[in-house]
């Protein structure tokens, strides 16, 4: 996928400002960003979807259009939404969606029974979407989205608000999809799911690109600062706002029950300054450790949002 120069606006709303993103053949590429970025508008133009207003998208080095038919059949797209037919079963859904790009009819059967064990859907084959969890409603979802064994797949938060076994399983079938030779994009509000499966990321935020590049490369970005996490014996009133002011280099506090995690400068933070006002305030330390910049730490600190705002 190679995204060059995209601007698309909504009225007065640029949505996409010059947008560029490219995407290499057979990674697992991480689209992350808060509500609002731009996040679907970015796949509803590489799906044209939606009409660039300027600047060129390429999927498999050629153009791509609305009327691209043939570089469509070879991309498989599975929306947030639930997007199957309501009157039709299990089996008849995957099939009418592997039927849109399958004519060989012995194929097509293949394809389809192939993608309902993938999902484990096996013992639903006749019921329809409406008798199923929410959980086996994602996985017809990604399984009609697969079925036709595209080279290209494009999942928008495929794991919403589905039980923690359905979740593992749609992320273990991502992985063996993209270990099969598929080329993955994938958006998430779950940063655990990113840390997990993609081996770059690219932050969106307002239409515009706020870093790219490996997990490891977009922590680097903030590597300035570190996570301190700090156990005390007690927390008097006050202590963190005392925290806060002192000459030790805290920028941020946040009290997770006994225990604070604060975020310091490293140009400035001394642990042996932070010891010592500890026990200056008369508090003894129960335990202090040095935590790896999150993924997450990493985004909030570049976007100032969290995924979920």
């Amino acid at each position: 996928v190679d995204v060059k120069n995209v601007t698309k606006k909504y009225g007065d709303i640029v949505a996409l400002d010059g947008f560029n993103m490219e995407v290499q053949k057979g990674e697992i590429y991480g689209l992350l960003g808060p509500n609002g970025s731009g996040k679907t508008t970015t796949l509803n133009c590489i799906l044209a979807l939606l009409k660039c207003d300027e600047g060129k998208i390429k999927l498999f080095d050629e153009e791509m259009t609305p009327a691209r038919y043939d570089l469509k059949a070879r991309v498989g797209y599975v929306p947030q939404d639930i997007s199957v037919f309501k009157d039709l079963r299990v089996y008849e859904n995957i099939d009418f969606f592997c039927g849109l790009y399958i004519k060989d009819k012995m194929l097509r059967k293949k394809y389809v029974e192939e993608a309902i064990e993938f999902v484990g859907l096996q013992d639903f084959r006749k019921m329809y979407p409406k008798k199923l969890s929410g959980g086996l409603r994602r996985r017809l979802n990604l399984a009609c989205g697969i079925v036709h064994k595209p080279e290209l797949l494009i999942f928008d938060e495929p794991t919403v608000a589905v039980d923690p076994q359905s979740r593992n399983s749609i992320l273990e079938g991502i992985r063996k999809l993209n270990e099969d030779g598929a080329t993955v994009i994938y958006t998430s509000h779950y940063m655990e799911e990113i840390e997990a499966l993609c081996d770059r990321v690219f932050i969106l935020d307002l239409g515009e690109e706020v870093a790219y590049g490996t997990k490891e490369e977009v922590k680097k970005l903030v590597g300035h600062t570190q996570t301190v996490v700090l156990t005390l014996d007690r927390i008097p009133n006050g202590f963190e706002e005392a925290l806060k002011a002192s000459e030790n280099g805290v920028q941020h506090v946040l009290l997770k029950e006994e225990t604070l995690e604060l975020t310091v400068d490293q140009t400035i933070f001394s642990m042996m300054k932070l010891i010592g006002f500890v026990e200056q305030e008369q508090l003894v330390i129960k335990s202090l450790s040095i935590k790896e910049t999150t993924l997450e730490e990493a985004f909030l600190q570049l976007t100032g949002k969290t995924l979920r705002d």
